[in-house]
């Protein structure tokens, strides 16, 4: 018999944290997060919780823990949409239907309790966190920024009633067979035409103060249209821009501001952390500190993080500069390729994006939607 407890005690958040990292202890493919900044969910000041409601739930099954779930009521996300959805994320259990069934129940019946009538997902409180279930790429490493899962979740999700609403695929990049400059010196052209430049900046905190409130406003712009994003709100831009002190490097953020400064097209990418994280099963000791470290300073993998282009700037083939600079990038000494991260199916000018380099897609991943049924 499988018992849904909805968790509330130091014990219960403990292995609700715990149990992905118990269940993917030896698989090689799994990335987990940073496990400090997980347990902040159960903090009551955490940065979402302005603008959401959120719900986690343990299953046991003769005093086991066998699987887990979350449910998060994304106001701002419902207002912008005008819909009346909870998201579900967090899903981890065993090959189990009996456990599958009951925490999305207990996820179902909540939503049913704050008045929603859909429940989608995996998504996160926004696109910043993961989201998708992975569906094609078990044998690859995930990436820091995305959640692993085996492969037999999707029919455990789909026996309790979802379908598939949205799907995205990951690629490996790398750089374009000829090394002739031809990217480069398209990109010459294009800024000269347009009056255009690259941001300057001294490092990493000068280009935040000069270009954060830019870059939030051309990201609220350019993803607006996208899957599963919400506005930033004040506490999510310092949560970014605390992250981007601690992982981003110039030589890896492309700017291009307009002969007014206004930023038109943004592309980040982060040195890739995902195997320095896991001996320590995203704990930061000092063995993943020092890990860490030599992962940014020595990359071998570069996730890309953010790309956006203002779209009064999309049909102008400025996106090209960001492909330019993405290729300096790959051609670094030491780096093997780029992982582009969720690029949505149906996002042509992303997924085109890529044509220019060698592309290799090797994972795909899901959201899922279920109507709830009105109970009397």
């Amino acid at each position: 018999m499988v018992t849904i407890r909805e968790v509330k005690t130091k014990r219960e958040q403990r292995e609700f944290l715990n149990f992905p990292l118990d269940l993917y202890r030896d698989n090689p493919n799994f990335v987990p997060p940073l496990y400090l900044d997980e347990k902040k969910i159960f903090r009551k000041d955490y940065v979402y919780y302005d603008t959401c409601e959120a719900v986690y739930y343990n299953a046991y099954r003769d005093g086991r823990i066998v699987g887990r779930i979350s449910g998060i009521l994304q106001k701002a996300a419902n207002e912008k949409n005008r819909e009346k959805r909870v998201r579900f994320t967090r899903f981890d259990a065993i090959n189990d239907q009996e456990v599958a069934d009951a925490l999305f129940g207990a996820v179902e019946a909540w939503a049913r309790q704050k008045g929603m009538d859909t429940v989608c997902g995996p998504l996160g409180f926004s696109d910043l966190e993961r989201e998708g279930l992975l569906i094609e790429g078990f044998d690859q490493l995930s990436t820091f920024e995305e959640q692993y899962n085996a492969d037999y979740y999707q029919a455990l999700i789909e026996r309790c009633g979802y379908g598939k609403e949205v799907d995205w695929t990951e690629s490996k990049i790398y750089p374009p067979e000829k090394n002739d400059g031809a990217l480069a010196r398209v990109t010459e052209k294009l800024m000269a035409r347009y009056k255009l430049h690259f941001g300057p900046a001294k490092n990493v905190n000068d280009f935040l103060s000069r270009y954060a409130d830019g870059l939030f406003a051309l990201l609220d712009k350019s993803y607006d249209h996208l899957y599963g994003t919400v506005p930033f709100t004040d506490g999510m831009k310092k949560l970014m821009i605390d992250n981007f002190r601690l992982i981003i490097d110039l030589d890896h953020v492309a700017a291009i501001l307009d002969e007014n400064d206004n930023i038109v097209c943004l592309g980040i990418c982060f040195p890739s952390i995902a195997k320095a994280v896991q001996p320590s099963k995203g704990h930061l000791t000092p063995a993943a500190i020092v890990r860490i470290l030599r992962a940014l300073k020595h990359p071998k993998i570069i996730d890309l993080g953010l790309i956006g282009i203002d779209p009064e700037w999309a049909n102008r083939g400025i996106s090209v500069a960001i492909s330019a600079a993405l290729e300096r990038m790959l051609r670094e000494d030491g780096v093997e390729y780029a992982e582009t991260n969720l690029n949505l199916e149906d996002n042509y000018a992303i997924q085109n994006q890529w044509k220019r380099f060698v592309a290799v897609r090797h994972k795909r991943r899901r959201s899922f939607v279920k109507k709830l049924e009105e109970t009397t």
